[in-house]
C-alpha cells in the first residue's frame, strides 16, 4: 500500500463563553435490601445448577465462584460457614471456593432472612457479594488455547493445571483421583510436576478429551505448551557470516545511548558509531559490561532477531555513546545527575541529538507517590530546556523479601504491589517511560525437552514481563506510557528454591564477546524494551527532521494499543494502565500515512485559562452505514516546567476533550477561557473512550481511542471537535511561558474497509476548508 506524509491541520479561532456548572454526579448506593437479596439468591441457584455440570473431582463438593463488589480477605467468608474452603482468589473481585451443600445452605439462609426483612449476621460479608457463578469452560481456557484453538493434529500436547489444595491428605487424593480419571478416559500422561502450591500435567490428548478437561471440576487451567521461542542457533552465528553494513546517511538522526559504553568495533555497530565518550572520571568509553552494546543493537535495528533471519542490517541512524556507568553498571562517587547532564549537553551541542535512551533504574529510589526526586527531575528540566526526548525503562523488579511467594503462581498480581513501583528516573513526566512485555515463552530447555513441563514461562507471549514495574507517576500520571519487547523469565518447577530460568527468553542483540566468536547475545530486562522506542523515534525523525520531543511522544502514543494478551490477563483497565500504559506501538502508519490510516498533526501554543478548538475533518465515507470497526485516536503532548517542592510538581496542565457538536458556536458554549479545573473535569466528551479523561489528564503525553462500529444518524449529521485546554498552577507563574507549546495528533483508521480512501478524502477536505473564526 502506498504511503504518504502525515497531514497538517490547523485550529479554529477559540470562543470564550461562560458555561453553567452541572450538578456533581454521585455514585448510586444500594437502597433496597430485599431486591438485593432476591438477586443474589437467583444468582446462587443458577450457580448451583451450572456447577452440577462439572465432571470429575476428588470429592462431591461443588466449585463455586463468588464475585465481590467490595475487596475483602477471602477467608472472612468462612465466618458464614466453616465448610467453605477457599481455593483461590483469581482477581480482586473473584474468589473460588469448594463449598458443601451445608455451606451453600448457610448463604441461602442469610439471603432468605434479608428478603424477609430479618436480621442477618455478618451482614457486611453478604453486602460485599456481587453474585455467584461457576468456574466455566471459558474460565479454564488458557490464553494460547483461546487464541489458537485446538491444534489440527489428531493428538497434541496440553498443559493442565489443577487447583492447589491446602491439606496434604486432600492433595494426594486429588492427584490420585485425577490420574485415575485420565486412565479411564484414555488420556496419556506425558509428565507432571507436583508441588504443594502447584500441580501441572503435560498430557497428550484428542480434541474431545481436551473438551472434557475443560469441564473437570479440579482443573484450574488448560493451555497449549509454550511455543514462542528464540532459536539457540541464532546465538551461534559466525562473525564471518555477518553481512556488510553501510554507514547511515550523513543527515540521519542520532540516538544517544547513556549507558555502560558500546563495543565500537562490533561489525554491525561500527559503521553507525558517530562518537563515543566517557563521562565517568578515569574510565574510557569502551563497554566493559556488555549492557550498553546489547542496548545499542536494539536501538539501531529494532527487531535484531528478524534482521538476523533476513540477513539484512540497515543502519538508518547514528549511534552516539555516552558512558555514564562503570563495569558493574553502577555510578561512581560523582552524582549520576551531573554525568548525565554533561553527556546530554555534549551530544546536543555537538550533534543536535534529540533522542536519548538511559537504561538505568535506582533500586534505592522506588517511587512511592507525592514528590518526584533524583535523576527524574534533572531529565524533566533538560527535556524542557533543550527540547529533547528521553526514553527510560520502568526499572526491573527482582522480588522483595518474601514477595512474591511464588513467581509463577503470584503472577501478575505481584507486579502491581507497592514493592514493584517505578524506579528513578522512570517517574519523569517529560520523558517517555517504557514497560516490558514478553516476546518468547519457551526457554532453550523447554524447546529441547518438549515433553517435560518443568520450565514454565511466567508470562506468555505479549503479556507483561515478570520483571516490569508499574506506575502511575505523580498525580496519577500514566506511566509507563508504552510497552515493548524486553524479555521473559521461566520457573523450574522441579527446583525447590524458586529457580528462575532466563536462557532463551531474552531479547537478541549485539554482544561485546566478539573475541569469543559470539557476535550476538540475549538478555531480559526493561533496559531492552526502552531502545525499541528509541529506534521508532529515530524512524520518525528520518521522516520529520524538525520534529521536537512533543511530536515524537504524541505520534508514538497515538499509535499505541493494548496487546490482546494484556487485556485478557488484566481485565481491570486500571491495572492495564499501571503496567502497560497506552500499549504497544503499532508502527504500520507511525511515520507515514496510507489510505486506511491517516495521522493529522498540529503544533501550537496556548495561554493559561484558554481553549483551542480543532475540527476533525471526517470524510462521509468514514461514518457511512455498515458495521465495521473504525478508530479515532487523539494524542496531546507538552513539556511543562516542574518544581519538586510542590506535590503537583508540574506548573502547567494541558488536556483535551473530544466532543460532538452541531457547529463551532455550539461547542464553544461548553467551554470558557476562565473555566476552573473542577468545572473542566465535569465537561463530558464522546462516550466510549478507551482510557477516559480522569485516567489520562495528569500526564504530559495523553492519548485515547474511540471505536466506531455502527455510526448513529446523529453522528453523521454532527461535527467532531478536539478541544485543548490549559490551566496553570498558581505557584508556577514565574516558571511558565505566556504561551506554552504543545503538539496534537489525531489518527484515523478504517482498516476493515478495503475500499477506504481516507488519505485522499481528508486531504481534499483540508484544501477547501477555510479556518473558521467566530467571535463572542
Amino acid at each position: 500500500m502506498d504511503r504518504y506524509p502525515h497531514l497538517r491541520f490547523s485550529r479554529e479561532e477559540p470562543v470564550n463563553q461562560r458555561r453553567s456548572r452541572p450538578a456533581p454526579i454521585r455514585p448510586p448506593e444500594p437502597s433496597d435490601p430485599r431486591a438485593f437479596g432476591e438477586a443474589l439468591k437467583r444468582s446462587l441457584d443458577l450457580a448451583r445448577v451450572h456447577a452440577a455440570d462439572d465432571i470429575g473431582g476428588f470429592d462431591e463438593r461443588p466449585l463455586i465462584k463468588l464475585e465481590l463488589s467490595t475487596p475483602l480477605d477471602p477467608h472472612q467468608l468462612q465466618h458464614i460457614s466453616r465448610d467453605i474452603e477457599i481455593v483461590s482468589q483469581e482477581e480482586k473481585g473473584v474468589v473460588l471456593a469448594f463449598a458443601t451443600e451445608a455451606a451453600l445452605g448457610e448463604f441461602e439462609s442469610r439471603l432468605t432472612s434479608l428478603i424477609e426483612g430479618g436480621r442477618v449476621t455478618y451482614r457486611n460479608l453478604v453486602y460485599a457479594l456481587k453474585g455467584f457463578d461457576s468456574w466455566t469452560e471459558e474460565d479454564r481456557t488458557g490464553w494460547s488455547l483461546r487464541q489458537e484453538g485446538w491444534p489440527e493434529a489428531g493428538t497434541f500436547l496440553l498443559d493442565v493445571e489443577l487447583w492447589p489444595i491446602s491439606q496434604p491428605k486432600d492433595r494426594d487424593s486429588s492427584w490420585t483421583a485425577f490420574e485415575t480419571w485420565l486412565v479411564r478416559h484414555g488420556v496419556e500422561q506425558v509428565d507432571a510436576v507436583k508441588q504443594p502450591h502447584l500441580t501441572l500435567y503435560r498430557l497428550r490428548v484428542t480434541p474431545s478429551q481436551g473438551a472434557l478437561l475443560l469441564r473437570h471440576r479440579d482443573v484450574r487451567l488448560v493451555d497449549l505448551p509454550p511455543r514462542y521461542a528464540l532459536e539457540a542457533s541464532l546465538l551461534r552465528t559466525d562473525t564471518q557470516d555477518l553481512p556488510a553494513v553501510s554507514e547511515p546517511p550523513a543527515n540521519a538522526p542520532g540516538i544517544a545511548l547513556l549507558d555502560s559504553g558500546v563495543t565500537t568495533g562490533h561489525p554491525l555497530l561500527a559503521p553507525a558509531v558517530g562518537d563515543a565518550q566517557s563521562f565517568v572520571p578515569g574510565l574510557g568509553p569502551e563497554d566493559e559490561n556488555g549492557h550498553g552494546t546489547l542496548v545499542a543493537g536494539v536501538a539501531l535495528y529494532g527487531d535484531v532477531e528478524q534482521a538476523v533471519r533476513n540477513g539484512r542490517f540497515i543502519a538508518s541512524a547514528w549511534l552516539l555513546s555516552g558512558r555514564v556507568l562503570n563495569a558493574n553498571c553502577d555510578g561512581d562517587e560523582r552524582l549520576l545527575e551531573n554525568q548525565v547532564d554533561d553527556a546530554v549537553r555534549y551530544f546536543f551541542e555537538h550533534y543536535g541529538c534529540r533522542v536519548f535512551t538511559l537504561s538505568v533504574g535506582d533500586k534505592r529510589r522506588p517511587y512511592r507517590g507525592r514528590h518526584v526526586r533524583g535523576l527524574a527531575v534533572t531529565l524533566d528540566s533538560l527535556a524542557r530546556e533543550l527540547g529533547v526526548l528521553f526514553i527510560l525503562p520502568t526499572g526491573n523488579y527482582e522480588g522483595s523479601g518474601s514477595t512474591p511467594t511464588d513467581w509463577l503462581a503470584d503472577y501478575p498480581s505481584y507486579l502491581l504491589s507497592e514493592d514493584a513501583t517505578l524506579l528513578d528516573p522512570a517517574p519523569a513526566l517529560n520523558a517517555l517511560t517504557v514497560g516490558s512485555i514478553a516476546r518468547w515463552d519457551a526457554s532453550f530447555n523447554a524447546q529441547r525437552y518438549c515433553n517435560d513441563p518443568a520450565e514454565q514461562p511466567i508470562a506468555r507471549h505479549g503479556q507483561p514481563s515478570p520483571f516490569t514495574r508499574h506506575g502511575p507517576s505523580v498525580g496519577g500520571a500514566v506511566k509507563p506510557e508504552v510497552v515493548a519487547y524486553g524479555g521473559n523469565w521461566a520457573r523450574n518447577l522441579r527446583a525447590s528454591n524458586q529457580w528462575i530460568v532466563r536462557q532463551g527468553l531474552g531479547e537478541l542483540s549485539t554482544s561485546r564477546d566478539l573475541a569469543a566468536g559470539r557476535p550476538f547475545g540475549e538478555d531480559a530486562g526493561t533496559s531492552f524494551a526502552a531502545p525499541h522506542l528509541a529506534h521508532l523515534a529515530a524512524r520518525i525523525l528520518t521522516e520529520y527532521p524538525d520534529a521536537d520531543q512533543n511530536l515524537l511522544r504524541a505520534l508514538l502514543v497515538a499509535h499505541a494499543r493494548w496487546p490482546e494478551s494484556c487485556q485478557l490477563l488484566l481485565p481491570d483497565k486500571a491495572d492495564r494502565l499501571r503496567l502497560c500504559g497506552y500499549g504497544e506501538v503499532d508502527s504500520e502508519t507511525l511515520e507515514r500515512s496510507n489510505e486506511q490510516g491517516v495521522s493529522l498533526l498540529a503544533a501550537d501554543a496556548l495561554q493559561d485559562r484558554h481553549h483551542h478548538f480543532y475540527e476533525v475533518p471526517l470524510p462521509e465515507s468514514f461514518l457511512a452505514q455498515g458495521r465495521r470497526s473504525r478508530e479515532i485516536s487523539v494524542a496531546l503532548a507538552h513539556t511543562p516546567a516542574v518544581r519538586t517542592t510542590r506535590v503537583s510538581y508540574k506548573c502547567t496542565r494541558l488536556e483535551f476533550r473530544l466532543v460532538w457538536a452541531e457547529s463551532l458556536e455550539h461547542v464553544s458554549t461548553m467551554f470558557d477561557a476562565t473555566t476552573s479545573r473542577d468545572a473542566y473535569e465535569r465537561i463530558s466528551e464522546w462516550n466510549g473512550a478507551r482510557i477516559g479523561t480522569s485516567n489520562r489528564g495528569a500526564a504530559t503525553v495523553q492519548a485515547d481511542t474511540w471505536i466506531v462500529r455502527s455510526p448513529s444518524p446523529q453522528q453523521r449529521t454532527r461535527r467532531l471537535f478536539v478541544v485543548v485546554t490549559r490551566i496553570d498552577e498558581n505557584w508556577g507563574q514565574e516558571l511558565t511561558m505566556s504561551e506554552e507549546p504543545y503538539v496534537l495528533v489525531v489518527a484515523l483508521r478504517d482498516r476493515e474497509n478495503a475500499e477506504a480512501q481516507l488519505y485522499t478524502q481528508i486531504q481534499a477536505r483540508l484544501r477547501i476548508r477555510p479556518t473558521v473564526r467566530v467571535r463572542a
